[in-house]
């Protein structure tokens, strides 16, 4: 299982003439389920209250929410 970002983020080109005010930063989320080509054998557990918590059984699927207004989204 590798290790990845909950969020990548990128900076779109900005126009000199685009109508809106421009968005500096765009970010986007990657799941860690597309990372995970198969469930691999024994993989830890969340305890059953963790677990409806946080909306998985296996702490290797929790992926929090997205970044904040503030980080740019």
């Amino acid at each position: 299982m590798h290790a990845h970002a909950p969020f990548n983020c990128y900076k779109p080109f900005i126009g000199p003439f685009d109508p809106c005010p421009p968005i500096k930063v765009k970010c986007y989320s990657t799941p860690p389920n597309l990372f995970m080509g198969f469930q691999p054998p024994n993989l830890p557990q969340f305890s059953p209250y963790e677990a409806l918590k946080y909306g998985t059984l296996w702490p290797a699927l929790f992926s929090p929410y997205g970044p904040s207004k503030e980080g740019g989204n």
